[in-house]
């Protein structure tokens, strides 16, 4: 009986492919291998193997599994499950999915080789002058070259039709070779040879002192460590022997040098504590949440800022831990990864490994390589992308922060939501799932107080701090009045002096990176724009340069106005890099600090920032929404939010939440180690109800407020969002397939569809966008909104000027 095999390819691909399973690895593969698949005329992929079955596919001509990569499974079925839950609910390739799922050094691809044939003959005044160019090339460089080289090393963008012509005339081949991106790391290590006793090896090197001493230290090392070898950098650390004395030695054959595998993970001895002990409140906190437990598998902790929630948390971790289970830790943030993982380390040892895209590649392909060995971590940190990680025993999920937006993932496909993805991944492997926030998202405190998630409050501030006196200050009136002249107000300008007098800590915060927002003529209003994308550029004087924030595409700074011709360029609003400067130009004597993604684009960037300033290397630290979130400091008792309507002014319905949250998050940074905390609040508006609830840490009438609203208005959660956006280079076809595709979805669905639209920012990387939006009753079934959706899609599709329109789907938005 043949054997059939459905795998999942690291394509853009609704579905699975079959092929036939070889007889040879009959028995050796299943569910979660990895093989080697050809796919197309010349290409191989790695696939993961998501069944094994005996129903041949009708009318299909199949291809056999080219090879196997794994004696044993390299993706779990709780994960096999999880990526096809995250493919159907978001809509989104499967390919996709495996695709952000699996590091991408697990991942072998083919690549295309160019070579002269064998055989081939000199046929020059058969061949064309770019033809003649392409095989002088190859007879240049005496190897075979990948396509990409050719192009551009011969710069010809069309070089591969010239390839094709040879290739059919016989005078070049084209070949694939696969390879393989993960490269064990290893390290050289000295041992001593074994035909050489001591005496002999110490005849050998007579009359060279140094020599016998380094041969000496090296048999006395592994007598006394019970070893069979050094390693070669430790042998030379210090200093004593140098690299030209152990390549004497070397050279003499009484120590022999060879590799061995070395692990790029950080596995130095970690000095471990106790737990700390936990205040009455927060003991009350931990003993409600195993209750809820009990009987629910989400739970939703309540908590104040510094209220303790993490040391609640580490009970709870340690617990599972004690049961023989697993827990993943997620953040919205890289940069929160660095204090947390100091706190935890103290308490769990090396019993943890931090996952992000910051993290190297190789680096990640190890830590998804141990999470499968038989001494897999205990605890992954981590953000949204560290739900994919193969957890064999998961006891417990704590989404800190379950609040923020930052757990959505946009762009590229799968476009899916972190917490409920956790939510789900938790539900497969039957573990529980701990939601932790002191500014709750709308949904996950509607879910709480309606019985679908257990509900615990955290009330009391660690050791009674006294919540943070805020301030509003209307930065309108003050203008008017010309008592403020800078970014800064008076009062908070005043709140700092004292705060850096009493040295003490200043956090700003301002959610927009860049110089200014706008350069604009101040002769005839011209601003520049991205060539690629419908938005103004934003003006970068550090590097002096004008970036788009969309497609990352970097001009020069214009001086003069192309309109008018006028030298009257200037930039107008702020961002971080204007209010850093200005800070500190009116605070010279203080070292400020910068935190937003310009400055933290290194591997390291987050922890040299919030090192230096715990450490008061830095007195102000400067940041977007980075320096708002779940960031732990015992000196700072000064944070000012400035122009704090830009988070408020947006046109989303979620605005108000998210303004709401940024903002009480970034007051709670103030005041949590034995300092009276100030939070001033800069704002135009200051008579907006939001700022009474923010005043007065009123989560409760905030939520009755906005829940009022979105019931009105048909928002979560009483109703599901679904934005449908259409991508494509031409706006006329794009607009058009909208209006098409809408009215399709209208003749279905009916008044849940409004739209097509065109968005804030209507073409970005050149692809003009159109969006169509969907309001779905929450009882209305979510297996037949996917049927209607691509139904309709492949209608639209069919039509041949619609045909490669992008289609994609943000579910939950």
């Amino acid at each position: 009986m043949i054997l059939f095999a459905d795998v999942i390819l690291p394509l853009a691909l609704a579905d699975s492919y079959t092929y036939i399973v070889p007889k040879e690895l009959e028995g050796a593969i299943g569910p979660g291998y990895r093989v080697i698949v050809p796919f197309g005329k010349n290409k191989f992929y790695t696939a993961i193997v998501l069944k094994i079955h005996q129903n041949k596919p009708e009318n299909i001509a199949l291809k056999e599994i080219h090879s196997q990569l794994d004696s044993n499974p390299i993706v779990n079925q709780h994960q096999l499950k999880l990526w096809q839950w995250i493919s159907f609910y978001y809509i989104a390739p499967m390919g996709d999915v495996y695709n952000a799922a699996l590091p991408a050094q697990l991942k072998l691809e083919s690549k295309a080789y160019v070579s002269l044939s064998h055989n081939y003959q000199d046929v020059n005044a058969q061949l064309t002058p770019t033809e003649l160019e392409v095989v002088g090339y190859l007879q240049e460089n005496k190897k075979p070259k990948q396509i990409t080289e050719l192009t551009r090393d011969l710069d010809n963008k069309n070089i591969l039709a010239h390839i094709n012509a040879l290739s059919a005339k016989k005078v070049v081949s084209i070949g694939q070779t696969i390879n393989t991106k993960y490269k064990e790391k290893t390290e050289n290590h000295i041992r001593i040879h074994p035909q050489f006793d001591q005496s002999t090896a110490e005849e050998i090197l007579k009359g060279a002192p140094k020599q016998i001493a380094l041969y000496e230290f090296v048999a006395g090392y592994l007598n006394e460590h019970n070893v069979t070898s050094i390693s070669r950098k430790e042998l030379l650390a210090d200093g004593t022997f140098t690299s030209p004395i152990l390549s004497a030695v070397l050279t003499k054959d009484v120590l022999e040098q060879f590799e061995v595998s070395a692990s790029r993970l950080n596995r130095k001895a970690v000095e471990t504590n106790v737990a700390k002990e936990l205040t009455p409140h927060q003991q009350e906190a931990y003993e409600e949440v195993k209750a809820v437990f009990e009987e629910k598998d989400v739970c939703l902790l309540h908590g104040i800022t510094s209220s303790g929630k993490t040391e609640v948390y580490i009970q709870l971790i340690n617990d599972a831990i004690e049961r023989g289970e697993q827990v993943l830790y997620l953040l919205p943030e890289i940069a929160l990864t660095t204090q947390l993982t100091s706190r935890l380390q103290a308490v769990f040892g090396n019993d943890l490994a931090i996952y992000h895209s910051k993290i190297n590649d190789n680096v990640r392909a190890e830590i998804w390589l141990k999470m499968i060995s038989d001494n897999p971590y205990k605890i992954i940190i981590g953000v949204r992308s560290s739900i994919f990680m193969p957890f064999a025993n998961l006891g417990l999920i704590v989404i800190d922060e379950e609040h923020d937006q930052s757990y959505r993932q946009t762009d590229p496909s799968p476009r899916y939501h972190g917490k409920n993805t956790a939510i789900m991944y938790a539900h497969f492997q039957k573990a529980k799932t701990l939601l932790g926030s002191a500014t709750p998202a709308i949904e996950s405190y509607y879910n709480a107080l309606s019985g679908k998630y257990g509900l615990v409050r955290l009330t009391e501030r660690y050791q009674e701090m006294e919540m943070p006196t805020i301030s509003l200050v209307d930065t309108k009136d003050l203008r008017r009045r010309k008592m403020m002249t800078s970014l800064l107000s008076p009062l908070l300008i005043e709140q700092m002096e004292e705060a850096l007098a009493n040295k003490q800590q200043i956090i700003l915060f301002r959610n927009r990176r860049g110089f200014a927002p706008i350069l604009e003529c101040k002769n005839c209003g011209f601003t520049p724009k991205c060539e690629h994308c419908d938005v103004t550029l934003t003006y970068h004087k550090y590097q002096n340069k004008l970036k788009c924030h969309y497609c990352d595409a970097s001009y020069h700074v214009i001086t003069q106005c192309p309109d008018c011709g006028e030298s009257s360029l200037q930039p107008l609003g702020s961002g971080t890099e204007q209010l850093a400067e200005e800070v500190s130009k009116l605070f010279p004597d203080s070292v400020v600090a910068r935190m937003d993604t310009d400055t933290t684009r290194g591997v390291m960037s987050y922890e040299h920032i919030l090192s230096d300033f715990s450490q008061g290397k830095s007195q102000i630290l400067v940041g977007t929404k980075m320096v708002s979130k779940g960031l732990d400091f015992d000196n700072v008792r000064v944070v000012g939010i400035i122009q704090a309507d830009s988070l408020l002014n947006f046109p989303d319905f979620r605005s108000h939440e998210e303004g709401f949250q940024m903002i009480t998050q970034a007051s709670g940074r103030s005041g949590r180690k034995n300092v009276a905390g100030t939070v001033v609040i800069q704002t135009s508006n200051p008579h907006q109800p939001i700022f009474d609830y923010i005043k007065n840490n009123d989560y409760q009438s905030f939520f009755n407020a906005q829940l009022a609203e979105r019931n009105m208005f048909k928002y979560p959660p009483y109703y599901r969002l679904i934005v449908i956006k259409l991508r494509y280079k031409y706006e006329n076809n794009v607009s058009q397939a909208a209006d098409y595709l809408a009215t399709l979805l209208k003749k279905t669905l009916g008044e849940r569809v409004l739209g097509p639209a065109i968005p804030a920012v209507g073409r970005v990387q050149q692809y003009y966008i159109r969006e169509i939006f969907l309001k779905m009753e929450m009882g209305f079934p979510v297996t037949k909104v996917r049927e209607i959706l691509k139904q309709h899609e492949e209608t639209t599709k069919l039509r041949t000027k619609f045909k490669y329109v992008r289609i994609h789907y943000e579910v939950d938005v």
